[in-house]
């Protein structure tokens, strides 16, 4: 892969160091040693491992043994349909590489469309076979942005600004549908528990995150003097530096937002179309429900991904089989539904996604010979397009 550097306009000495500006002054030190995780890697990652298997027989199995004869009958849903959900989802992929092109193009590394592509298709595998809220995509996101030359504190900024966009519109989208199912503004059964509850539960969530934009600039340092000595230190320190970095990717989110990004608007299209897609699979098996029912019962299913299965296989059809049927849709046409739709947001993206990944072992490879190079050079350029 190709990386085109684009050199300041004004011809002034650009900076030698391939981390993002601004980022490493301040940045702060090492902490202590590796802990209980740093030395016994192998065997958390054996923990995690069993967890998942057991994770997988218990939710997984007894629902596949159970919708034998359901998954049969998929095979009389409309195809023209279900090629409409296919066309939607890519829309809905295409929308989460626009997004994260437009927040991670920054400290004078810009991502081309190619790039974005492969970082984002990849992320996406990785998240489906490690779901716990999508742990797996990240740990690889944050692995070629780094490669890419991005500092550390960058990554962590833009990362959670990233997910505050994604999920800005999720508990957005919470709070208005919910309402608006229960208050009669939209159509539709509005059951209390799937409407009220989790729109107060989006509310209060939005006012705490956004609450984190008061906290003083010198908050970390307000809490060394109430820290005694040791451990208890260290996890004040801790408990300390996690609002820091909310306040951080906040910021960096709300300075996007004031740049007009335009393509920002890829974290609504990332869900919308999404939405769609199963929108798209309950017209081929029958009469879809309300849009907003679509809408409130797809998100409440969502959330089953923090659950630590393989693409949250099992635990996402669950949730959003039950959140359909309790808003009054039936059964046999919400299984049938929610089936197509996960082969298809499931499916589509893992092959490409799968030779995404390879692409991009090619392509950090490439970035990381070249910015060995520019570390060498006393003039290296300050701007690079990463395509």
């Amino acid at each position: 892969m190709s990386v085109t550097d684009v050199s300041k306009a004004d011809g002034s000495t650009p900076q030698s160091s391939p981390t993002g500006a601004g980022d490493v002054a301040g940045a702060p030190s090492e902490g202590p040693g590796p802990g209980f995780l740093g030395r016994h890697r192998r065997l958390v990652a054996a923990a995690i491992g069993i967890g998942a298997v057991a994770g997988f027989i218990h939710f997984v199995v007894p629902e596949l043994n159970a919708l034998g004869p359901t998954v049969h009958r998929l095979r009389a849903g409309d195809p023209k349909w279900l090629a409409v959900g296919v066309v939607l989802e890519a829309f809905s992929l295409a929308g989460y590489v626009a997004l994260f092109r437009t927040v991670f193009s920054c400290h004078g590394v810009r991502f081309g469309w190619k790039a974005s592509y492969q970082i984002t298709m990849a992320g996406v595998v990785a998240s489906k076979l490690f779901a716990a809220a999508g742990a797996g995509g990240v740990a690889l996101t944050v692995w070629a942005l780094r490669a890419a030359g991005l500092s550390a504190r960058t990554v962590a900024r833009r990362v959670l600004a990233f997910e505050f966009f994604l999920y800005g519109v999720y508990t957005a989208a919470l709070i208005v549908v919910g309402v608006g199912l229960r208050s009669g503004l939209f159509g539709g059964q509005a059951p209390w528990t799937l409407t009220v509850v989790p729109a107060i539960l989006a509310a209060i969530a939005i006012a705490l995150l956004l609450s984190m934009r008061a906290l003083p600039k010198d908050f970390e340092r307000r809490l060394k003097p109430l820290a005694g000595s040791g451990r208890a230190r260290r996890v004040l320190a801790r408990l300390a530096s996690a609002p820091w970095a909310v306040r951080g990717g906040l910021n960096t989110a709300f300075s996007l937002v004031g740049e007009r990004k335009p393509w920002l608007i890829g974290a609504v299209a990332y869900w919308g179309f999404d939405i769609a897609t199963l929108w798209a699979c309950f017209h081929a098996f029958g009469s879809p429900p309300p849009v907003a029912v679509v809408v409130m019962a797809y998100f409440l299913g969502a959330l089953a991904n923090v659950l630590p299965l393989p693409g949250g296989l099992g635990g996402v059809e669950a949730g959003m089989v039950g959140a359909f049927i309790a808003f009054g849709t039936p059964t046999s046409l919400a299984l049938l539904a929610v089936l197509a739709y996960r082969l298809i947001s499931f499916w589509l993206p893992t092959v490409p996604g799968a030779a995404a990944y390879l692409q991009l072992r090619r392509t950090v490879g490439a970035w990381r010979v070249e910015m060995a190079e520019r570390t060498r050079s006393a003039y290296a350029p300050i701007t690079r397009t990463l395509r």
